[in-house]
């Protein structure tokens, strides 16, 4: 099963699907939503990251249940949208960028499923390589980049996105970790589809706003979700992948 975590602009695809029916998921973070979508045939389930109405921030989400939910339902392999601002002026706004690395700057975050026991998993390579030629077959994306994902929920200042760029990051954003991976130690296949919503500050000379990024994101709604669905139509179950086997040696 092929999981999805959209953030704005992916909740239309409930309403295109052949079919569609919602299950309450139980982990042991808590409590899911997932809609469980059939599109080609195929078995979809779809969790909206800020949730209804986009009512969570990105601090606040509970990445934890997230994952476990689509583990729990059966999902192999997940796609994640996230909004993102740019620091490289060859990844302008409106792009579609799958990036290869990121650089973690949260502060109050959960980030592993593993409190009481000593795992060190390996991030060699954080987001799926199969995915990534999946959906390079899927439609027009950049391949490769830094994902800087900083606390929020306030945006960045201009010095903030300085050190980034010089530490080598190519876009920044709210929401890629933990969730890149906690799929990474549930042995899911992972990886995201970063949509440029604007330039980071001190390099967009507009005053940044939530506005500007919805905005961006209904203007290529489109063609975010014709990129999905060619994703969905092109995947393939890929059991050998290493992703599913990112524990072995990892454990003390």
């Amino acid at each position: 099963m092929i999981g999805i975590i959209g953030g704005s602009g992916v909740y239309e695809i409930t309403q295109k699907a052949d079919s569609c029916s919602k299950k309450v998921v139980k982990t042991d973070y808590g409590e899911v939503t997932v809609s469980i979508l059939e599109i080609f045939s195929k078995k979809i389930a779809f969790i909206p990251r800020h949730a209804q109405g986009h009512s969570i921030p990105p601090h606040k989400i509970n990445y934890r249940a997230n994952i476990d939910a689509l583990r729990n339902v059966g999902v192999t392999q997940i796609i994640a949208t996230n909004s993102v601002g740019s620091m490289n002026i060859d990844m302008a706004p409106g792009s579609f960028v799958v990036p290869n690395d990121f650089l973690d700057f949260t502060q109050n975050r959960i980030k592993t499923f593993y409190e009481d026991k000593v795992v060190h998993v390996d991030v060699t390579e954080p987001y799926c390589p199969n995915l990534r030629d999946i959906l390079d077959r899927s439609g027009d994306v950049i391949l490769g980049g830094t994902y800087v994902c900083t606390e929020g929920p306030r945006f960045e200042t201009p010095a903030e996105i300085k050190m980034f760029k010089m530490l080598g990051g190519d876009l920044v954003g709210m929401t890629g970790v933990p969730e890149v991976t906690l799929a990474r130690e549930r042995g899911i296949c992972y990886n995201s589809i970063c949509i440029v919503s604007n330039y980071a500050a001190g390099i967009s000379s507009n005053t940044l706003t939530i506005d500007e990024v919805f905005d961006i994101v209904s203007e290529k709604e489109h063609d975010l979700l014709e990129l999905i669905y060619n994703f969905i139509k092109n995947a393939e179950d890929s059991p050998n992948c290493e992703c599913h086997h990112a524990l072995n040696g990892a454990e003390v």
